[in-house]
């Protein structure tokens, strides 16, 4: 296996079939920097214009339609000393007759102390003065080329990732996504040094990262949306609005996961969903809402 130091020499708004950017082995190591969601690298230069500019794409060897991109989340790096969020909630979470009384979208900065890993507001805002966050990396955005050739803006999400803003996409974490072009194309982007269920300011604390991760090919695979595992629990995505039908196509990927890997039948799943079963909302602000179907593993024993 072999580690490679991807150096970017151009960004894409766009996840699509786009000539390879790197090449490699199945089960290589790629270690990358990004740009920040509006293309500002770790010395403040912006590269690119937003939405979320993404490294890539890069092309795994052997990966072909029908199979699915393992990619293990190694770790990550801050490479700059501030972030910046939105400062007010977005209007599609509140009621409708409070959106004229927000106050005008503005831009927040926040510093980030690479020493102690933690996160807090350049400026404090009354009644937060000592608000002081843990750092918890996050990948916002990252998928593979979509089927039929298509180029997805990366200011949304659908079956092969995108910009899904799912806080469990850090560092321990594996991710599945299915394969729809040669090569597997796959980018990533947008990283966010913390982040809420939703991204409800339209914003996480959006900043630049080292990114390391491991690319491999799984053949042969029936996954339809993207699926992933940390050390504690197993989760399912769905990409789509209105919120319920991303909700639907979580739980459908969940069943067929139980069933899979797990020897449940439709009966057996649904005893289990129904009474342990967590639903996450990864975004709840772009053009397609994320919902993550979640169960521990501890419930589950793989046959």
């Amino acid at each position: 296996m072999t580690l490679h130091r991807f150096v970017p020499t151009e960004y894409h708004n766009v996840i699509g079939t786009f000539p390879p950017a790197l090449t490699i082995a199945d089960g290589d190591t790629v270690v990358t920097e990004t740009v920040d969601a509006r293309g500002f690298d770790a010395d403040g230069v912006q590269r690119k214009h937003g939405p979320n500019p993404m490294n890539g794409p890069i092309h795994v060897a052997g990966a072909e339609p029908g199979d699915a991109l393992r990619v293990e989340i190694l770790s990550m790096r801050p490479t700059r000393d501030t972030g910046w969020t939105g400062n007010v909630v977005s209007a599609g979470v509140v009621d409708p007759e409070i959106v004229r009384a927000l106050p005008p979208r503005a831009v927040t900065t926040w510093n980030i102390d690479r020493e102690t890993l933690t996160v807090h507001l350049a400026e404090p805002v009354k009644g937060l003065e000592n608000f002081v966050l843990p750092l918890a990396p996050m990948i916002g955005c990252f998928g593979v080329a979509p089927k039929l050739g298509q180029a997805i803006s990366t200011a949304t999400s659908a079956e092969f990732g995108g910009n899904m803003d799912y806080r469990l996409f850090g560092p321990g974490t594996t991710v599945w996504l299915p394969v729809a072009a040669p090569g597997a194309l796959f980018f990533l982007g947008d990283c966010h040094a913390t982040q809420g269920d939703g991204e409800i300011v339209g914003t996480g604390i959006e900043t630049t990262f080292e990114v390391t991760v491991r690319l491999s090919v799984e053949k042969r695979s029936s996954i339809v949306w993207p699926r992933g595992e940390t050390e504690t629990d197993i989760f399912t995505i769905g990409n789509a609005r209105p919120l319920e039908q991303a909700l639907q196509h979580a739980t459908t990927e969940m069943l067929a996961w139980l069933a899979s890997d797990f020897g449940l039948d439709t009966i057996a799943a649904s005893h289990l969903l129904g009474q342990v079963v967590r639903y996450d909302v990864g975004n709840v602000y772009d053009p397609a809402y994320t919902m993550a179907c979640r169960l521990e593993k501890k419930w589950l024993k793989r046959t």
